[in-house]
């Protein structure tokens, strides 16, 4: 049971609201030796747990690398590319995302896109900055709404798609559902009644994209103006009505 003090350790770690990577390694060094490991044994432990799935820690690295170019400009050197762009639209720009993205999971490629790598550095900030440059600044409520679309045609895509793929996890276990209920099916078969599946994706929601671009310009159109304030605190529009009146 001692070995159960490593939970104890990330409790208490959490509570004191201490680094959670030095919470975790504590924790990892406490379990190994109540164990009865030593000291030297359990940091090779580790050693030998990374080396054998290093594959795996290398998805990690990429978040810090998007945290470094976004630092460096990512985001605006997107908004600046898209602006340049002649009839590029949020939805047109979405819509395109959309396809590629289904494709390249179709493939197997599922890799390829996702929301810290790609939507959140990269699409969101030019499907806002498609809009901005349309409609000029937007309200909250719009932009909030472009970076759900953003995700969400990430997600669409990425779901419809990787089924078309024969060897993904996704066919296995519906495969592995079926026989259990008696029906015998092939992966291949399966891949290819996935395909009409992700057509219909496809056109419902590249309408609903199309349709995005008449909603943001009518929730632009329909938001109340911005009213600046003046450097005494009241607003510009109540300072013009004491000068007017003072006029008269």
């Amino acid at each position: 049971m001692w070995v159960l003090l490593g939970i104890a350790v990330v409790v208490a770690g959490f509570v004191l609201r201490l680094n959670p990577l030095l919470v975790i390694l504590a924790a990892a060094l406490t379990t190994g030796v109540a164990g009865g490991l030593g000291l030297v044994e359990t940091v090779e432990a580790f050693g030998a747990a990374f080396n054998d799935n290093r594959y795996i820690s290398i998805v990690w690295l990429v978040l810090p690398v998007i945290g470094l170019l976004e630092r460096s400009g990512l985001q605006e050197q997107a908004r600046i590319l898209i602006g340049k762009v002649r009839g590029a639209t949020t939805g047109r720009l979405l819509l395109g995302y959309f396809v590629a993205r289904q494709i390249t999971a179709a493939l197997g490629q599922t890799k390829l896109g996702g929301h810290p790598q790609m939507v959140r550095p990269l699409i969101a900030p030019m499907a806002e900055a498609a809009s901005e440059t349309r409609h000029g600044p937007l309200p909250d409520a719009t932009r909030f709404r472009i970076r759900a679309h953003s995700a969400a045609a990430d997600n669409i895509a990425l779901f419809f798609g990787e089924d078309i793929f024969i060897a993904i996890a996704s066919i296995l276990l519906i495969k592995g559902f079926l026989e259990q209920n008696g029906i015998i099916v092939q992966p291949l078969e399966l891949s290819v009644w996935a395909i009409p599946t992700a057509i219909v994706a496809l056109l419902i929601h590249g309408t609903r994209l199309v349709l995005l671009d008449r909603r943001i310009a009518a929730e632009v159109a329909n938001a109340p103006p911005a009213r600046s304030s003046s450097p005494t605190g009241g607003s510009a529009t109540k300072d013009e009505d004491v000068v007017e009146e003072a006029g008269r």
